[in-house]
């Protein structure tokens, strides 16, 4: 088996950003959890936009990932008396959440990472680093290889190979700002799609509600805090526009609106991702945002510290205290936290069978790359759910049977589909370095980032998105006309890498706003102004959109042609999603 990553080491995958916890339905705190709850609330939490079938799985998988963990060592926190720890994450009403105090993702990576460093060892597994996927090879309608770049070398290669799984993440990046690491990008799957394979719902994008607010234009990412510091913080704005300069110390506490607590009772600070974020965007157009700009509100660990003491709190999130006071220069054991929403993860991804298999047979997708199991929304601490069991309990089972109807058919690296996806690659490389012209590659990503925060972010409209449908194919021709990549491409080049990612963020955009413009409802993250509720929340159309929209290209300078997999539900039932 070959294994491949653009990261010097698979242990910087950004599975190690995940910060709050991983989900599963093992009710150790015995409150009413079960396997059916966890599902219920994953399905509720989408906003009914993912099939059933696959995110009963899911739960029922949740927990042998705690086990299988366990048993590789990850140090979850743990009670007084030995048993693991739990907590509440949002979208739930149950502790349902296991961590390891601030940095789940990194303790669940090392502990995959020895497993796969035991096959490395062992000869099973071969490692290839720094290296980038740059095009899929279809040969007889099979995926069986692709092309990469050496990102030390500049060398091409060709890997053939029997299947292609695809494990590379999100596209949140296209926004420019966002919480993902600065290499994250949309380049292999959207490779993928402009090789056959349906891509779903590209314009369901989390708004993650708890980061830290954009302080300048200089910013080239954005900083998450874990949605578990909601358990304790509580979130508030000033009641009086008046007050929203002044020192939070000075307000009192009469003159403050919880407006979470307010507005959804019965989930108070710990209402999903998506509702959690309009809810602070709507204050600070009120003009009641704090801090520069007004684009933040607070998030108050007074009364927890009064009630639990500083060291419970430090304990349980002491390394997101320090991140935060490294960044801001405030303590927040001290004064209130500064959050503002911020683009965080993809509930969109290349189209998947209950195999997952996309339909290009071969081609396997996993994790935040899929589509799968999350729908309009993605409730906290189930993106590790989602990809541990993907990775370890759903493809072991399903890929061997692909592979039964394959031995002997690999082909040969030296076949022409290997030949013409190379040279596509190298004419593409070739293209970027000799445009010549005179602005910089950020500034590209950062206008498109701004264009689709505005159109295509927390709230979307009609005329917005068509606006954007006309603008991005302007900035993507001024991009191939003026854009300035430096060095070569036979030696280390992080321009050219970057330029590669951010030429398929211009076309991938143009996909967003499409499927945005298409769904023409309201549901979970993907908010159309046209249809809410006479309290603002999202309106569904289930007669007419209660279905995954599944793009397939059609060429360069062609529309793409939509397919719709209805969504049907046989177990829960379609209501007005409400956390009040």
């Amino acid at each position: 088996m070959k294994c491949l990553c653009f990261q010097d080491s698979a242990r910087r995958a950004h599975s190690i950003a995940a910060q709050g916890g991983i989900n599963a339905a093992k009710n150790y705190q015995n409150d009413g959890d079960s396997v059916y709850r966890l599902f219920h609330d994953t399905i509720k939490g989408g906003d009914f936009r993912s099939r059933e079938a696959n995110v009963y799985r899911l739960a029922e998988i949740s927990n042998n990932i705690i086990d299988q963990c366990v048993a590789q060592g990850v140090p979850f926190a743990r009670e007084y008396g030995g048993l693991l720890a739990n907590r509440s994450f949002g979208g739930a009403q149950v502790s349902r959440t296991f961590y390891a105090r601030g940095q789940t993702g990194q303790q669940l990576l090392l502990g995959c990472y020895q497993a796969l460093c035991r096959q490395i060892a062992g000869g099973t597994v071969r490692m290839f680093p720094q290296t980038e996927m740059l095009d899929l090879v279809i040969v007889d309608g099979q995926a069986k290889g692709i092309i990469t770049r050496s990102l030390c070398s500049g060398k091409i290669d060709r890997h053939a190979a029997d299947a292609v799984v695809l494990a590379t993440g999100g596209y949140g990046n296209v926004f420019y700002l966002s919480t993902n690491a600065r290499g994250c990008n949309v380049t292999a799957t959207y490779r993928a799609y402009k090789r056959g394979a349906l891509f779903a719902n590209p314009a369901f994008t989390q708004i993650h509600p708890t980061c830290i607010p954009v302080s300048g234009e200089h910013q080239s990412k954005l900083t998450l805090m874990s949605e578990s510091l909601r358990n304790d913080g509580r979130v508030w704005v000033p009641k009086r526009k008046e007050d929203r300069d002044k020192p939070p110390g000075e307000i009192p506490e009469q003159e403050r609106d919880y407006y979470l607590e307010r507005k959804y009772p019965s989930y108070g600070n710990l209402a999903p991702r998506d509702i959690s974020s309009r809810a602070a965007k709507e204050v600070c157009d009120e003009g009641r945002g704090v801090g520069p700009g007004g684009r933040g509100v607070y998030l108050d660990f007074a009364d927890a510290i009064k009630r639990l003491g500083e060291d419970t709190i430090r304990e349980r999130y002491g390394n997101l205290f320090e991140v935060y006071e490294k960044i801001t220069g405030e303590n927040a054991y001290k004064v209130p936290m500064r959050i503002y929403p911020a683009v965080h993860y993809t509930m969109g991804g290349l189209w998947v069978d209950y195999d997952l298999m996309s339909n290009v047979p071969g081609l396997f997708v996993i994790g935040e790359a899929n589509f799968s199991d999350h729908g309009a929304n993605r409730l906290g601490a189930s993106a590790l759910m989602q990809g541990l069991a993907d990775g370890y309990f759903i493809l072991p089972n399903t890929l061997p049977n692909y592979l039964a109807s394959q031995m002997g058919k690999r082909p040969s690296p030296d076949f022409p589909e290997f030949e013409n996806a190379e040279n596509e690659v190298r004419a593409r490389i070739e293209r970027l370095l000799t445009v010549n012209g005179t602005r910089s590659l950020d500034s590209f990503h950062r206008e498109l980032g701004v264009l689709l925060w505005d159109q295509c972010g927390m709230s979307r409209h009609e005329k917005g998105l068509r606006e954007s449908l006309q603008k991005i194919p302007e900035l993507r021709e001024q991009f191939w006309h003026d854009v300035r990549v430096l060095g070569s491409d036979e030696d280390f080049n992080q321009s050219l890498e970057r330029a590669g990612r951010v030429a398929d963020f211009l076309e991938f955009a143009e996909l967003m706003c499409m499927d945005a413009l298409e769904r023409d409802e309201s549901a979970g993250a993907h908010f159309r102004e046209e249809h809410q509720t006479a309290d603002g929340e999202a309106l569904r159309d289930d007669e007419h959109h209660a279905a995954v929209f599944a793009w397939e290209f059609q060429g360069n300078g062609q529309p793409p042609n939509l397919h719709r997999e209805p969504l049907r539900f046989e177990t829960v039932h379609l209501t007005q999603r409400s956390y009040k």
